[in-house]
């Protein structure tokens, strides 16, 4: 599908990873800025910090250095906040103009391990897909390194 014919509201992509802890524990991982810090980006990529405030209309921004060196903000508002199954926020690189993203995490837990299950939506085209995509997808091998080194 091309960019023209895309559907309104954008692409949406869906990544997902069973991890080896309970809900409750990569919840934490996730919403918590010390832990944050620890595992939050792709490689090559560093969390040079993190702010939450963890409430429905709550705030939070997270920085990423990038391998070239250029650093960015991603910020947005939590939308719903259901501890420790559900988050949805709004997603946007901080002085870019355009609409926000949303992303929604599920921590659905499968016997001994959980898989958190990312969906990101309203992306405004395939190449930006992708890259989330691969992100994501770093995102979430880190935090299963992250949770497995205790």
């Amino acid at each position: 599908m091309s960019e023209a014919q895309q559907p309104p509201g954008g692409v949406t992509l869906e990544v997902r990873r069973t991890i080896d802890a309970t809900a409750e524990r990569l919840f934490a991982a996730w919403t918590d800025p010390k832990q944050l810090i620890s595992w939050w980006g792709p490689e090559g990529v560093v969390c040079t910090g993190a702010e939450v405030d963890l409430r429905a209309g709550g705030r939070y921004r997270i920085g990423n250095r990038l391998p070239d060196g250029m650093e960015i903000w991603i910020v947005g508002t939590f939308e719903v906040i259901d501890r420790p199954r559900l988050l949805a926020y709004s997603w946007l690189v901080e002085g870019i103009q355009g609409d926000a993203e949303r992303v929604t995490v599920r921590f659905e837990e499968r016997g001994g391990a959980t898989e958190v299950i990312v969906t990101h939506e309203r992306i405004p085209n395939g190449a930006l897909r992708d890259q989330h995509a691969s992100g994501w997808k770093g995102c979430l091998d880190g935090l299963a390194e992250f949770v497995s080194a205790g």
